[in-house]
């Protein structure tokens, strides 16, 4: 991503060069603070153990590998896009959920579970053929990720809109089973507040889209 950064300043007079570093800081000091911040309330509001095959626990590691990619899209955003609106979702994006890890992999420290278990992924969903091609319900592969580091301007946004919609409808899906399957009223709170919370970044990913004259894919 430093790459990334240095390619976009080179062309930049210094103030500007100055403003996109100090920018880049700033969001990475946050998303520092917010995985801190997530860690500290997951020691809060954690509860009692559960075992390696339980609901919360596979909700808990699937949704934090799941957040991860999302946290790498809307740090490669903030860095890369050209337009102020997708680098504020980006960041934003980018700042939710990894605080979202930080509390969730707390929780699994608490039950004594490592971060990674033996359980296939998505099994806790009751079928683990959800997990298609290796990849949880709306996650970019690794093909996808090659595109979006090697696009510009606005094939960049278009490109990041779309899988960054396609991302948060799968999270939508993994926490709609959460609350579904769980009665951890813990749990319930954080799979609610994903599932509202990407609902409304869905609307702001397809203005992006609009604007560009582009469609989800």
């Amino acid at each position: 991503m430093d790459s990334d950064v240095r390619a976009h300043t080179a062309s930049q007079p210094p103030e500007a060069v100055v403003r996109v570093r100090t920018a880049g800081l700033a969001v990475t000091l946050a998303v520092v603070l917010a995985a801190t911040a997530g860690v500290f309330t997951g020691l809060l509001i954690s509860r009692d153990g559960y075992n390696d095959a339980s609901v919360e626990a596979g909700f808990a590691r699937d949704m934090s590998s799941h957040h991860a990619q999302a946290v790498e899209m809307g740090m490669l955003a903030h860095a890369r896009s050209a337009d102020p609106e997708v680098r504020t979702l980006g960041g934003d994006i980018a700042l939710t959920q990894h605080g979202q890890v930080g509390i969730m992999q707390t929780w699994l420290r608490d039950w004594n579970l490592s971060p990674t278990g033996e359980q296939p992924r998505m099994a806790w969903m009751g079928h683990e053929d959800h997990a298609s091609g290796g990849l949880m319900p709306g996650m970019a592969s690794s093909e996808d990720l090659a595109r979006l580091r090697e696009a510009t301007g606005g094939d960049f946004d278009v490109l990041w809109a779309q899988l960054m919609l396609r991302h948060h409808l799968g999270g939508i899906v993994m926490a709609e089973a959460a609350l579904r399957l769980s009665d951890d009223k813990q749990l319930q709170w954080l799979a609610g507040a994903m599932k509202s919370g990407q609902q409304s970044e869905i609307g702001a990913l397809e203005d992006v889209l609009r604007r560009n004259d582009a469609k989800p894919q």
